[in-house]
């Protein structure tokens, strides 16, 4: 109910905003009008930050794709044979003649600590799953900005689509990706969660993000597997967020089970120690409000749950993507 009655009230700002936008219909000439209704809508959804890039001429992008090619030739991608997806490096596959990209950013972060002895689930997954709720308003912000603009085609991406999604996000000012492969804004540190829309209209780009970490190697120095090979480049084969999350195999390496303590869905080491998290600001987005149980998940208790249990706890969560097995053979990994 209460998710509910919140999804309302941001449905009555959005009403508001499309009032005082009205004026976008008539100024649908003005790309700048344009754009600053469409920011003023994403926001009014709930998203900050909020960019734009241009799909037509981007200034990093070509040195991002580069680079996905690079870790690719080097098999840092792992099993994720879906990495390779061409479509990735060619964003007018995903929509024939687009022209900009609006990047949009989710604050995750909430301020509350699982209790001591339990098992850790990476923040992402606390609360509702975000593909679904980032598409449904990228979606409603689609059909809003296709109202102003008849004729205008669009695409919602969230990061399950074949999309260089880190490289549009920087590209369109929201943050600059870290040396944990992370995009990092100035306020909400990495705690975000990417979407985009892709449009067939030219509209005002942004300025893509300057990096600010400098020489900074917290992330490197934290990992306890050494996922992280160098800065910017993240081995998969390593990754204690990839074996827990991606790896079907009926046992873990020995060196990841060695060291994923508590982990058992995804690992957020490298985050909690980069100094742009220090303060981040609090989500008060009912979509990313933790479980009940996903605070104090103890191993005896999941390890217990039976198929069904398990369907009824990760029912509409990001974590149904480990599947029954692969959720207890993590836990039976820690020992």
């Amino acid at each position: 109910m209460q998710s509910s009655q919140t999804e309302d009230s941001r449905l009555d700002v959005v009403r508001t905003v499309r009032v005082a936008a009205s004026s976008a219909r008539t100024s649908a000439t003005d790309p700048e009008a344009l754009a600053a209704a469409l920011k003023q809508q994403a926001g009014a959804l709930g998203f900050a930050p909020v960019g734009i890039a241009s799909a037509s001429q981007p200034r990093r992008v070509p040195l991002r794709t580069a680079a996905l090619q690079r870790w690719l030739d080097q098999g840092h991608q792992a099993e994720m044979a879906w990495m390779a997806d061409p479509r990735r490096q060619q964003i007018e596959a995903l929509l024939p003649g687009v022209r900009s990209v609006l990047a949009v950013g989710l604050n995750y972060y909430v301020a509350a600590e699982r209790q001591p002895g339990s098992l850790a689930i990476a923040r992402y997954g606390w609360g509702r799953d975000y593909h679904r709720v980032i598409d449904q308003r990228l979606r409603q912000l689609g059909r809003w900005l296709e109202a102003q603009c008849p004729g205008l085609r669009w695409r919602a991406c969230v990061d399950s689509a074949p999309l260089l999604d880190k490289a549009w996000a920087e590209e369109a000012g929201l943050g600059w990706i870290g040396k944990h492969s992370n995009v990092i804004n100035r306020q909400h540190g990495s705690w975000l969660l990417l979407g985009h829309l892709l449009m067939t209209l030219d509209l005002p780009a942004d300025q893509p993000a300057e990096a600010l970490c400098g020489s900074c190697t917290a992330c490197l120095d934290a990992c306890p597997t050494g996922a992280i090979v160098e800065p910017f480049v993240v081995d998969s084969r390593r990754c204690i967020a990839f074996h827990t999350i991606e790896n079907r195999a009926d046992t873990l390496p020995a060196a990841i089970t060695s060291a994923m303590a508590p982990w058992v869905a995804g690992c957020d080491i490298c985050q909690e120690v980069c100094p742009w998290n220090r303060q981040p600001p609090s989500s008060s987005d009912s979509a990313t409000a933790p479980r009940p149980w996903v605070l104090n998940l103890q191993a005896g208790e999941a390890l217990g749950w039976s198929d069904q249990m398990w369907d009824e706890q990760l029912r509409a969560s990001a974590l149904r993507r480990i599947k029954p097995a692969q959720w207890r053979r993590n836990i039976r990994s820690l020992g």
